[in-house]
């Protein structure tokens, strides 16, 4: 029986269970959304917390032991250089969990879990590249939107 062993253990021995869980939290940290299973992500999602927590406190001690954790030099840099000042004033629920559906293959239940205001990080950079290609498109001395017209003759 397992009375009182709380966690998940995802059938996967220690070592397995912890290098999976740091690198879901690396690849959250580094793209801000994942799509995985809902178990990993309920496993992953009080560690990302954890991580962003210590982005905000932003001491030298914080970052050692998020470098410890973290599996890229590349992913402590931008936790607490970017993710650590944008939840200054937010007093934890940093991640979402969205359910997406059934995978194909082996039928499993995924989601994305993705932190709380990545969404509008993502559409402002699509906005500002539309916005590129209508500037260049418009110095080039045509109509934006046209690439596909062309293509298509």
């Amino acid at each position: 029986m397992r009375h009182r062993k709380g966690g998940f253990r995802l059938k996967r021995n220690l070592a397995e269970r912890r290098a999976l869980l740091r690198n879901l939290v690396t690849s959250v940290v580094m793209d801000e959304r994942i799509e995985t299973t809902i178990p990993k992500a309920k496993a992953a999602k009080p560690l990302v917390e954890k991580m962003i927590t210590l982005a905000k406190e932003g001491t030298l001690h914080s970052r050692r032991q998020a470098a410890a954790f973290l599996m890229t030099p590349a992913s402590v840099k931008k936790l607490f250089d970017k993710l650590g000042p944008r939840f200054g004033q937010r007093n934890g629920g940093y991640t979402r969990i969205i359910r997406v559906g059934f995978r194909q293959g082996d039928g499993a239940e995924t989601c994305k879990l993705e932190l709380v205001g990545s969404e509008l990080v993502r559409r402002a950079a699509d906005r500002a590249k539309r916005r590129e290609e209508k500037l260049k498109a418009l110095q080039e001395g045509r109509e934006p939107g046209s690439e596909g017209e062309q293509e298509a003759s």
